[in-house]
């Protein structure tokens, strides 16, 4: 389909750099080692949603139901491709979270097939940033609750994980059936590995694909 000028994505001229996504559940480290991986990288760290959107999801989430709930974040995303599409004209990019989060999360949270959710995101699929890697986060339950115990910014769906009944357990199902989907996914467990541990690895995987 072809969009009207106003709707295109915007790209700018030059090579672009390397755009690298951090997935999985609240607490499992994702924040930490988008910094460490941005510090070692000169990268570009930003959080799918970006602000101005971030502000607004805990309302959003309490006083709206499904469908438009999905159109929220749905722009939330969008607004992060354009960003990183112009930050990775300059150097490489690090999400933490980004459409795979989208699609799983909003599944779980509303009881719906992660094939569902994903067939209302297709249409938009060409304006959206494709990483060049899409690194799955993993950790065993005890780690996960250890460190959301620490997390200082834990939020009420970072909570519901342990409180609602099957929230994780759907959760990790829907981020394993979005990984097995992913072109460019990378498994990564992270139990006993420091955010440095990590960050080297996924160095060493992003130059031994030559990005």
């Amino acid at each position: 389909m072809s969009l009207p000028p106003p709707y295109r994505p915007l790209y700018l001229d030059g090579p672009q750099h390397p755009f690298i996504v951090l997935e999985g559940v609240s607490g499992i480290g994702k924040s930490t080692l988008a910094w460490a991986l941005a510090e070692r990288l000169g990268a570009t760290s930003l959080h799918t949603l970006p602000t101005p959107h971030a502000g607004w999801s805990a309302l959003i989430n309490e006083r709206l139901r499904a469908l438009p709930q999905f159109a929220f974040y749905l722009s939330g995303l969008l607004h992060a491709a354009d960003s990183i599409r112009l930050a990775r004209a300059v150097g490489p990019v690090v999400a933490d979270r980004y459409a795979s989060s989208v699609v799983a999360c909003h599944a779980a949270v509303h009881g719906v097939a992660v094939e569902e959710v994903a067939d209302l995101l297709e249409p938009f699929r060409p304006y959206l940033e494709t990483p060049t890697r899409t690194f799955y986060l993993s950790c065993s339950e005890a780690a996960m609750r250890e460190r959301l115990a620490v997390k200082r910014d834990a939020k009420q769906d970072d909570l519901d994980l342990f409180v609602i009944p099957g929230r994780l357990a759907r959760l990790l199902a829907n981020f394993r059936t979005v990984q097995a989907a992913g072109s460019t996914a990378v498994a990564l467990d992270t139990d006993g590995k420091s955010p440095d541990d990590l960050a080297d690895w996924i160095i060493a995987d992003l130059e031994a694909q030559g990005a």
